[in-house]
């Protein structure tokens, strides 16, 4: 056993930094809550590997744990947790039955924990699955199972292959979702093209990557001036959100509805992938076409969802709820690295000692893309040219 450091959070800092915000989550200091500790690694197992992790993203449902917005993830593990759902990494040691992999291979990881008779997780691995420990570490002991070999001619640079481990399998997932339910309703010979929006964030880009490499065409709506214009770049429209004021009123869904009425030529969108909650859900239910799919993978803000059910079932939209991909999903996932998976990176990598100002950043939502967690100081020979300079 060897003792590493990592960060963790406890039910202690949570209720301290809780109190001291009086209860608000918009003034709660991720950074009080997500700290450093250490973190005993167990010998290998067989069928395990023990990794370095060379750099990480930062994930929204790590912002959900700091908080306990939703459920008080950290209380229901036993008071604390180690999160971190998503790395890349350098093997450095294998089990004596590892076939898959051999020491010096630069991997990328899946968060899945048990999966049901389909093969879709039940749980997250390095959130609420039952003792995991995540990747937020300077280094892990994980299955073989959960580790496939990163793309590394894939065109992009080592922290757009680390953006996107757990941001492309839930894309991909939700993609192939959403199309095949929309198909179920209607066959490409009654519309061939799509009109395809998503609101703002990681996950959402790359769904509309996949939509525009498709043939469909692609809509971006968010507030970030930077994002939109990286999404541009790739023939995806984007729509201003801070036009709309963030949906705040009746008045500015139905300015936000004209306005896509005229994107689309008075059709509106056939799919829509948002958070299922908040200010976008009635927005994107607003703007969905006769036939249409809500599709989401987040529960931000809430575990309740609130609509008009008589309204959908006139316009036939179907509201569709997913989490994550199966271990089979994910390595079909990364196949589509740098072909169609071009991740927008927030303009700073984050050094380790950062990583809870990243996640306090990515609460405050100032970041221009992908935040980014550079985990490893020194870069093994397999990927320092794809480090990119200054960084």
């Amino acid at each position: 056993m060897s003792t590493v450091p990592a960060y963790s959070i406890t039910t202690d800092a949570i209720a301290a930094e809780k109190e001291r915000a009086d209860r608000s989550n918009e003034d709660i200091d991720v950074a009080k809550i997500l700290t450093i500790d250490t973190l005993d690694l167990p010998a290998l197992k067989p069928t395990e590997v023990r990794m370095k992790i060379l750099a990480v993203s930062a994930e929204h449902n790590i912002d959900h744990a700091v908080t306990a917005d939703t459920v008080n993830i950290a209380d229901a593990r036993g008071g604390k947790i180690y999160p971190g759902n998503s790395a890349t990494g350098e093997i450095l040691e294998i089990g004596d039955q590892v076939k898959k992999f051999t020491v010096g291979d630069i991997v990328i990881t899946h968060c899945n924990g048990g999966a049901d008779e389909y093969g879709y997780p039940l749980r997250i691995y390095g959130y609420d699955a039952e003792e995991s420990t995540g990747w937020y570490a300077k280094e892990a002991v994980l299955d073989q199972w959960q580790l496939i070999k990163a793309p590394l001619d894939c065109g992009l640079n080592l922290w757009e292959i680390a953006a996107l481990p757990l941001r492309a399998p839930t894309a991909y997932h939700l993609w192939r979702r959403a199309l095949g339910i929309y198909r179920l309703k209607v066959s490409s010979e009654h519309k061939a093209r799509l009109n395809v929006m998503s609101f703002g964030g990681g996950v959402g880009e790359l769904f509309l990557m996949l939509a525009k490499a498709e043939g469909h065409n692609a809509y971006f709506c968010a507030g970030s001036a930077e994002r939109r214009a990286s999404l541009e770049a790739h023939g995806i429209v984007g729509i201003d959100q801070k036009a709309f004021n963030r949906f705040a009123t009746r008045d500015d869904v139905r300015a936000f509805t004209k306005h896509c009425k005229g994107l689309t030529g008075g059709e509106q969108f056939h799919v829509v992938c948002d958070m299922l909650r908040g200010p976008c859900f009635g927005a994107g239910l607003a703007v969905s076409a006769r036939q249409g799919v809500n599709v989401s993978a987040g529960w931000q803000l809430s575990q309740v969802v609130d609509y008009n059910s008589t309204l959908m079932s006139v316009k036939q939209v179907t509201i569709d709820h997913t989490h994550y991909e199966t271990v089979d999903g994910c390595a079909a996932a990364t196949e589509l690295y740098g072909s169609v998976f071009k991740p927008t990176i927030h303009k700073e990598i984050y050094g380790w000692d950062d990583l809870p100002r990243a996640h306090a950043e990515m609460h405050h939502n100032t970041q221009t893309g992908i935040p980014i967690v550079r985990i490893a100081d020194e870069m093994p020979a397999a990927v320092k040219d794809l480090v990119p300079a200054g960084s």
